[in-house]
């Protein structure tokens, strides 16, 4: 991943709002000299395509507030620096900036933040700079201002501001994160975003696991479950609302959907016999899952609200793990009818079966990335290994190197894959990661108890 500059960049103005809503913040103050005749200069550009060269340097430093205002987040003056932070982390994660280190930054007043201080910044070393500033609202809320800036050009590459409740204070860290990243590498954002998996704890023969809830960073952790029965495979509904997942209630199997909002769950198919990682087609209409009945396990599907399950392959064998991809045409999912576990293409109704694996070794979990053109697997062979090919089965690439990498799953933006980590011998131990596609960045996710099975949500509205 190379940091450098282009004559063309691609410009991409998001506007993400919901939670966080759009707010105008006032045009830059033309207070820097323009490029002389003839120098225009090149804007900045990040690359995520290639190897990892030096990261882009960063300036971030804490944003001012107008005035400080008590609010049930904390004072306005320490959210401009734990939001500062939350930017700093993001971004550093992604193995493409290196922000500036707290001594190298100064205290911007301000009147400061659309008129940065370039001289200074361009002596730090810093080829972008992010300002912003918190304001409270009369009305209980806070308003959040970014801003984006190319140090050496002097100009305001792009502004986002953000109506949030201090509830939601963080978010709008990320939704600043998220619009640098997007704005310097041309890819879609995944900052603000979350995180379901498997809380575990307690010996390897009687784990106690509890679906739990999480940003992307591991902030605002919450369990959903309590323990009192195995949840297995949670995956989130296309809406975010909702997650589907199994459960083993009186050590019967069954598919449940978890409302995030009221706590509620349902039950969508039950006495389905050994049911393995059900999971929402794209449009939400239905839940693919596999099924072991008289012996042979096969890809079903069953209606979101519940019903008849449908039957989607009949090889012999075990046929498990399926996948939808983006637009909900196709199905890839893995099969030993070939004698060792394979991946295999279907169409979404179960027609037209091609084996795509052909690299030896292995294959399992294998999961759609969001943009469409590539599949993420577990590698099985000596250890367990994530890996990418391309949808129809070439390109095959190795990301991980642990001793038991598994459970792919995709960011939003098809960058970014998390999985978890199990440790050798028979403790059971394991860690939530993320591996972006370069191979090169790894980052462990912190979790209160061990974990496993993460599905990373879509971007939040």
């Amino acid at each position: 991943m190379i940091a450098r500059r282009r004559a063309s960049v691609r410009y991409f103005g998001r506007l993400l709002a919901a939670a966080a809503t759009l707010v105008a913040i006032p045009a830059l103050a033309q207070q820097q000299p323009a490029p002389a005749p003839g120098q225009q200069p090149a804007p900045l550009e990040v690359s995520v395509t290639g190897g990892v060269s030096e990261p882009m340097p960063i300036a971030i430093p804490p944003m001012p507030t107008a005035a400080v205002v008590q609010t049930p987040a904390g004072s306005t003056d320490a959210l401009g620096r734990q939001l500062s932070d939350i930017v700093a982390n993001d971004l550093k994660g992604s193995g493409l900036f290196t922000p500036l280190s707290p001594g190298r930054l100064r205290a911007v007043a301000f009147p400061e933040v659309q008129a940065p201080a370039f001289d200074f910044w361009g002596g730090t070393g810093a080829q972008a700079l992010v300002q912003g500033f918190v304001r409270a609202n009369g009305d209980g809320t806070l308003t959040v201002g970014c801003y984006l800036f190319d140090v050496s050009s002097r100009i305001e590459l792009t502004r986002q501001g953000f109506v949030v409740p201090p509830s939601d204070w963080r978010r709008a860290g990320h939704k600043c994160a998220d619009m640098v990243y997007t704005r310097l590498t041309g890819e879609g954002p995944y900052f603000d975003s979350r995180i379901v998996y498997v809380s575990e704890t307690g010996p390897k023969a009687k784990r106690i696991k509890r679906l739990a809830i999480m940003d992307q960073d591991g902030a605002n952790h919450r369990f959903l479950t309590n323990g009192q029965s195995i949840v297995l495979t949670p995956r989130f509904a296309p809406n975010q609302q909702s997650i589907v997942y199994m459960s083993y209630v009186g050590k019967v199997p069954a598919i449940y959907v978890y409302d995030i909002g009221s706590g509620r769950q349902r039950l969508v198919a039950q006495n389905v016999a050994t049911t393995f990682a059900p999971r929402f087609s794209p449009d939400g209409r239905y839940i693919l899952f596999s099924m072991a009945t008289g012996g042979n396990t096969d890809i079903y599907r069953v209606s979101s609200q519940g019903g008849a399950p449908q039957r989607l392959t009949t090889s012999p064998g075990i046929d498990t793990g399926g996948s939808y991809s983006p637009d909900g045409s196709k199905i890839v999912f893995e099969s030993d009818r070939s004698g060792g576990q394979q991946l295999y293409v279907m169409n979404a109704d179960g027609s037209n079966q091609q084996r795509i694996s052909f690299g030896g070794g292995r294959y399992a979990t294998p999961v759609w990335s969001p943009r469409g053109d590539l599949i993420a697997f577990t590698k099985l062979g000596g250890q367990f290994r994530i890996g990418v090919m391309n949808a129809g089965g070439g390109g095959e690439k190795i990301l991980t190197n642990g001793w038991q990498d598994e459970g792919p799953s995709w960011s939003p933006n098809g960058r970014v894959i998390t999985f978890f980590r199990s440790g050798q011998g028979g403790s059971g131990k394991a860690d939530l990661w993320m591996v972006d596609l370069t191979g090169q960045v790894e980052n462990r996710i912190k979790t209160p108890l061990d974990g496993s099975d993460p599905a990373w949500g879509p971007l939040r509205p």
